[in-house]
Parts: C-alpha cells; sequence; structure tokens
C-alpha cells in the first residue's frame, strides 16, 4: 500500500482531492482531508490531503493531475506496512449533518447530537462511495429531507455506493427502496450498511450496469430515483431514465461538476424532463427533475 499527501490549506485542497477521487483512473483507493493538530493555528498549511493505492502509483500522472485542478506541487509518496489503509483513512471522519440526516461512524457513536427530528445512519469505514463527507452525498441528503412530507410509492437508487441514499429514504419515508449499483464490493458493503441501520427489509439490492435487471425492469415506473454517479453514465443514461420513471416522477441526480452541469441537463430535457429545484455548490450542484 502507498499514501501520497500533500500540506495546505482545505479550500486549496478540496479540488485536487475531488480530482484524484473522480478523474484518476484507476482511482485511488481512498482519499481523505485531515486536519492537522499540530499547525491547527495556520489556516494556510493545516490540512493535509491522503491518497491511498494498492499499487505504486503513476507519479507523474498524479502530479499532473493535481497541478492542474488545484496548482500543488509533487506529493509526498509513502510506502505503508500492510494494514487496510482504505479503511483507516476514512475513520474518525466525524459526524456529518446533512438536514435532518445525521450520519456517524462506529468511532463516532458517542458524539451523536440526539436532537427530536434527527434520522441517524451509521456507515462505517470501508471501500464503498458515501459516507456523507463528499458534497455530492451530503447535497443529496440535504435535497431528499425536504420531501418528508411526499412519500413517493416506489423508489430506485441507482448506483448506490454504500447505499446511504436508500438507507435514508427508506427511514425517512418507510417505503421499500430497490438499490442497484455495478460494482459487486459495493453492493456486498450496501448490505452489511443496510443491516447496521436496521432497514433489511425495506432495502433491496441487486448487481446491475444501468437499468438492466429484472428487478429494476419489475419494479418499475418508479416515482423517484437518485442517481448520484459521474457526469457521462448519467448523461447517458437519460433515456432509460425516462423509460423507468413514472410521469410526473422525480429524479435527483448529482456527481456532474458544475461545468458539466448544463450538458447533463439538456441530455434530460430532450428526454421529457424539466428541472424544479437545485441545490447550489460551486463544485458539485445537485438537481432534482419531474419527467412530463
Amino acid at each position: 500500500m502507498y499514501k501520497l499527501s500533500w500540506a495546505g490549506g482545505k479550500q486549496v485542497l478540496e479540488k485536487p482531492a475531488n480530482a484524484l477521487a473522480d478523474f484518476l483512473d484507476p482511482p485511488a483507493g481512498a482519499v481523505s482531508l485531515v486536519k492537522q493538530d499540530t499547525v491547527a493555528e495556520d489556516e494556510d498549511t493545516a490540512w493535509s490531503l491522503e491518497a491511498y493505492f494498492q499499487e505504486r502509483p503513476d507519479i507523474d500522472v498524479i502530479n499532473t493531475l493535481v497541478a492542474d485542478h488545484g496548482g500543488l506541487g509533487a506529493g509526498l509518496l509513502e510506502e505503508l506496512p500492510d494494514r487496510d489503509w482504505v479503511a483507516y483513512s476514512l475513520e474518525g471522519l466525524g459526524v456529518v449533518r446533512c438536514g435532518r440526516f445525521v450520519l456517524y461512524g462506529i468511532h463516532d457513536a458517542d458524539k451523536l447530537p440526539g436532537q427530536k427530528d434527527d434520522i441517524a445512519i451509521r456507515i462505517d469505514a470501508n471501500q464503498a462511495f458515501g459516507t456523507g463527507h463528499h458534497p455530492t452525498t451530503a447535497g443529496c441528503l440535504t435535497l431528499l429531507g425536504r420531501f418528508a412530507g411526499w412519500a413517493p410509492k416506489s423508489v430506485l437508487d441507482l448506483g448506490c455506493g454504500s447505499a446511504v441514499l436508500a438507507i435514508a429514504a427508506a427511514k425517512l419515508w418507510s417505503r421499500n427502496i430497490l438499490a442497484s449499483d455495478i460494482d459487486e464490493t459495493s453492493v456486498t458493503i450496501a448490505k452489511e450498511n443496510v443491516t447496521l441501520n436496521h432497514v433489511d427489509g425495506q432495502v433491496s439490492l441487486c448487481i446491475a450496469a444501468g437499468f438492466d435487471h429484472p428487478d429494476i425492469a419489475a419494479a418499475a415506473p418508479f416515482d423517484f430515483a437518485f442517481a448520484n454517479i459521474l457526469a457521462g453514465p448519467l448523461g447517458e443514461l437519460a433515456p432509460d431514465m425516462a423509460a423507468h420513471i413514472a410521469k410526473n416522477g422525480r429524479v435527483m441526480l448529482a456527481g456532474m461538476m458544475a461545468e458539466q452541469e448544463a450538458g447533463v441537463l439538456a441530455a434530460y430535457e430532450k428526454v421529457g424532463f424539466r428541472q424544479i429545484n437545485r441545490l447550489d455548490h460551486e463544485t458539485w450542484p445537485v438537481l432534482l427533475l419531474v419527467r412530463q
């Protein structure tokens, strides 16, 4: 296992952190921003960007990527002793509040604020996307929480990762949710998270590329679908999304960067969707659309 790290201010490190997670091929096994307590008084060097790799990464490719997305210099490469560094890098990230949803790991169970209307979701450190620390997940949860009074009959979490959105929807609406992911490891971890959050009887999971699964076909049309993936797949899935969403059904889209938003929206407008809400973020907006 190898670790690459850079020191800097949090805002300076956010864009290269996103680039390492979303644009590096193959992507880093884990990417995290860590507050350095020993230099906390100096905000320009108070944070560390850490990226973990199973195999020795191509340093030249990574240095070019982080330079293009934030102007950072060369990172410090270390070879690490044998342990699960992906999980270790995600431990202790802290409690995350996204509207009424409160996400936590086992290491932070004693730090929950415990307000009356909170919906607590436990997502432990693992290799599936969706701890709530990334702006796309946090944005989806924040927007989702605004629809507590509108309970759709059928819900799909497409590209579910850790299944955090499916779990949130199951707890929010007490509805049965279908969740899918193309990655077998993610689905395995998602099943563990569903059990941890006591929604086994409400959340069903399957391994599927897009909508290609008999369980998805049988459950369609859906009143609400979430897709927190990348801009390319989002655009490609627009026609299939239109074919599987009920009339007046809603779709929440995330994972595209701000400069990719117009292209994704155009793909959905072309097949009959209309934007009805948007959660603003300088880098990672979230769109809510309705099928007309």
